[in-house]
């Protein structure tokens, strides 16, 4: 695979373009996006490449982690506790909870730290800084393939088997994307001037996991606080995967929509405030 520097260099080479700052109103520029969609690819790759370099499971962690946190889930919650889980056997009920939930915390975690993870490459190297969140998201696309595969062989083993709903699936994912890409766009631009942004992001991602429902069903609120309650859209993509693969009966119709407002809003206002920042990049960082 070519270098990034080959690739600046090939670049240049068929085109020519001037660097400007921005000036006056803040433009998200997404085609520059698309003209750099093979470096958006080469940073994916690197991520995945990095991430399980010289690990003794590999990508076995992309199935532990949800694994024995449903696992952990089940015990405590599911045969202690007692929570219900809308007639669904808890371990799977839980788990198919956990592989869009991980996908999500992952990428908010690895965006928010990509830029200061990069920074040699800021200083040397013009390229959209926006690639860097969007590339950290996108390269656990494939913990997600690997999670998910799990949770199809626990489907079978439980004889449970997804309806037409199904479809929906996709759009799902897209949406806990959105999320995960809007959150690191405002924590990966607010941790270039405030390191201590690091320290935070595991700490909210903490609470959030509790503040979503993937170790208890959101039937126990009534509405309109079920309603609500959307407007965490990790609230939309959880009990959106439950309903379109284990067939529970609470179709999360106005929970889907309260999450994919919200998580529009926090897409684009993080995508302003990133570019709003990026212009100082390259000197604080």
């Amino acid at each position: 695979m070519e270098s990034l520097f080959d690739f600046q260099k090939r670049r240049g080479a068929s085109s020519k373009f001037r660097i400007e700052p921005s000036i006056g109103r803040i433009d998200i520029r997404l085609r520059e996006i698309w003209e750099y969609r093979e470096l958006l690819y080469f940073l994916a790759w690197r991520d995945i490449k990095v991430r399980y370099k010289q690990t003794a499971l590999g990508a076995s962690w992309a199935i532990i982690q949800p694994f024995f946190t449903m696992v952990i889930f089940s015990l405590f919650f599911g045969k202690l506790a007692k929570i219900p889980s809308d007639g669904i056997p808890y371990p799977i009920f839980c788990y198919a909870a956990m592989v869009p939930w991980t996908f999500f915390a992952n990428g908010l975690n690895q965006s928010s730290n990509s830029l200061i993870v990069s920074a040699n490459l800021i200083k040397k190297v013009f390229f959209p800084r926006i690639i860097m969140p969007v590339s950290s998201v996108i390269s656990g696309v494939l913990d997600f393939i690997f999670s998910f595969t799990v949770l199809i062989g626990m489907m079978a083993f439980y004889k449970i088997y997804p309806s037409f709903n199904v479809i929906w699936l996709p759009l799902l994912l897209l949406l806990a994307f959105v999320t995960s890409l809007g959150v690191g766009l405002w924590f990966s631009a607010m941790n270039i001037q405030f390191r201590d942004v690091r320290y935070v992001v595991p700490f909210l991602i903490q609470i959030w996991l509790f503040a979503t429902p993937i170790a208890y069903p959101s039937s126990l609120l009534s509405e309109p606080w079920r309603t609500l309650y959307g407007i965490n859209p990790m609230v939309g993509v959880v009990e959106g995967f439950r309903w379109a693969l284990l067939q529970t009966e609470t179709a999360p119709g106005p929970i889907i929509i309260a999450s994919i407002l919200a998580s529009l809003v926090i897409l684009i206002s993080g995508a302003f405030y990133f570019r709003s920042k990026e212009k100082t990049f390259a000197d604080v960082v």
